[in-house]
């Protein structure tokens, strides 16, 4: 990848460059629900820097003392890190045309190597009447005011936004941007604050803009897109086109009600299309950080993904369709326009393979071994048919469920152990409590122990493992009610695995094979203790009756 373009406040010198300004630390964190720590937006905001974005905005400093030290943090250290190819990232504090938020803004910005202050006012009838309540003329001269103002301190990167510039009058925004500009602006951004454009609107909106405002031609061109029709990506991919040479975006769309143009997905739009389709449209963001980044702030804002996200959704690399499948197996790019790798995703299965009840044999055949089975054909045919029996109940079938049918369907394995009898002892002050199990074999000899743990589930699986003697990880516990009403059903399920004692002294480390078990019934601790059991029967009994190809890990 080839270094970004030495930094000009309102000149960029290949014409086919696009600078990304990410948002998610200011707009993002709008969205309800989603404030972030200081610690966690400096966190966040090093990654950014890391994705190669080029200007920060980091939030708002004159909302609260928070903001202002989380944006001060920011600009003092990530505003000065200098990556491998000497760039450093723009650190852009946001602040209303007032003189106070301007000033409050600049003294958190200004210890950035390249500070900038984003000033903004509504420019729209609606908002200036109803929200403002002032006339154009009074917008015109507070705009120019306040650029002059945030100059007059020492700045000399101001941009200038104007809110709800999609509904403004032509004219008047053809005014006030050349004011501004004349004020010594050198980016004005274009909102779609209410996310009403369609994408031809806002070409012909930045094209418009382009031709009629006095010095435009000295400025760079921003634009801010929401996403409450669904299209911020592609209105602000058609801003773009249309010459915009400024991208605001947040990293998974967060942001005021239905979110903002997303990061990763204007981001791949240009890679994917840019030099074909666009003109040479490109940036240089380093898009193998793009799942890392997401992940992030997924994380640190609370606002989960659904599945179906481009790019960065759990589903975006996974194919369920046996069609798809197939073709997925002869040539990934079948399917797939990118490689999930250009986003820094490294998958689990080879091809992205989910199995459900339109999966084949052969989708079935990869994901047992990559999952470690080497099975015979007899053995594929048995696990094939249950397999598919199962997806007719099942929307998906993991992993865990392929693990079980080869366990019990292809081996048809008998339980080694079974319950007898329980009891657990709740009361008292401690907060601890004590299970008596009695479990009963095969040829019917029985076993009784007794443990104490932090509840009535721990201490019944501890008292199991004191009967069987294997050295036993509880990977996964969950429980769920499947029926309604007083007599309520509830399903546990666990999943295990044979602990692992080998430690980086040895020459190799071991993976072993999962298992997992379901039970259900009235009693939450019963249906426990009864998933707990099939599990480890599972594993007990396949660790001679199946080919298991163990997976040998040098240790570093």
């Amino acid at each position: 990848m080839a270094p970004k373009p030495h930094y000009t406040p309102n000149h960029i010198p290949d014409p086919s460059y696009i600078r990304i300004l990410d948002t998610t630390l200011r707009d993002g964190e709008q969205s309800p629900g989603a404030p972030m720590p200081a610690a966690e937006k400096l966190a966040i905001a090093r990654q950014l820097a890391a994705l190669g974005v080029d200007v920060i905005q980091p939030g708002f400093p004159s909302a609260s003392s928070d903001d202002f030290n989380a944006v001060k943090a920011i600009a003092q250290e990530v505003g000065n890190a200098v990556d491998g190819d000497g760039h450093v990232p723009v650190i852009a504090g946001f602040c209303r045309c007032v003189e106070k938020d301007i000033a409050v803004a600049w003294d958190a910005v200004k210890y950035a190597k390249w500070p900038r202050l984003c000033t903004s006012i509504a420019t729209s009838p609606i908002h200036m009447e109803h929200k403002l309540r002032k006339s154009k003329e009074q917008v015109i001269k507070i705009a120019r005011d306040m650029v002059t103002f945030a100059r007059s301190l020492g700045c000399v990167d101001v941009q200038f936004g104007a809110e709800d510039a999609a509904r403004s009058d032509r004219e008047f925004l053809y005014e006030i941007l050349g004011v501004v500009i004349e004020a010594g602006a050198t980016t004005v951004n274009i909102a779609d604050t209410v996310g009403i454009l369609m994408p031809f609107e806002m070409g012909k909106l930045i094209a418009d803009i382009k031709a009629n405002t006095p010095g435009i031609q000295n400025v760079i061109i921003s634009t801010h897109c929401h996403n409450d029709l669904g299209l911020a990506t592609a209105n602000t991919i058609e801003g773009a086109r249309a010459g915009a040479r400024q991208l605001e975006v947040t990293m998974n769309g967060i942001g005021e009600r239905a979110g903002n143009a997303c990061l990763e997905e204007v981001v791949m739009a240009l890679a994917c299309k840019g030099y074909h389709v666009l003109g040479g449209l490109h940036t240089r963001i380093n898009t193998t950080h793009i799942l890392k980044t997401s992940k992030m702030v997924e994380e640190c804002s609370g606002m989960h993904l659904q599945p179906h996200k481009a790019l960065v959704g759990a589903n975006a690399f996974v194919h369920a369709s046996g069609i798809h499948q197939d073709g997925m197996l002869k040539h990934k790019s079948t399917y797939e326009i990118i490689s999930p790798a250009d986003i820094g995703l490294k998958r689990s299965t080879e091809v992205g393979i989910v199995l459900g009840r339109l999966s084949g044999r052969q989708a079935l055949r990869k994901r047992l071994e990559e999952l470690g089975y080497v099975l015979k054909e007899d053995q594929v045919d048995s696990v094939f048919s249950h397999f598919k029996s199962m997806a007719e109940k099942k929307k998906v079938v993991t992993d865990a469920d392929l693990k079980a049918l080869v366990s019990y369907k292809a081996f048809n394995l008998e339980p080694i152990w079974k319950l007898g009898d329980l009891q657990v002892m709740t009361c008292g002050t401690m907060g601890l409590s004590t299970t008596t199990i009695k479990l009963v074999t095969t040829n019917n000899s029985t076993h009784v122990a007794c443990s104490i743990g932090t509840g009535a589930v721990d201490s019944a699986y501890k008292a199991i493992n004191l009967i069987v003697k294997e050295p036993i990880k509880l990977l996964e516990y969950s429980l769920n009610s499947v029926t309604e009403g007083i007599s309520v059903t509830s399903t546990a399920r666990v999943v295990i695995c044979r602990e692992n004692y080998h430690t980086s002294t040895y020459a190799f480390n071991i993976t072993y094979p999962t298992y997992s078990g379901i039970g259900t019934g009235m009693d939450v601790v019963v249906s426990s203790v009864e998933a707990y059991l099939v599990a480890l029967n599972k594993l007990l009994g396949c660790k001679e009756s199946f080919i298991c190809a163990e997976k040998i890990q040098i240790s570093e």
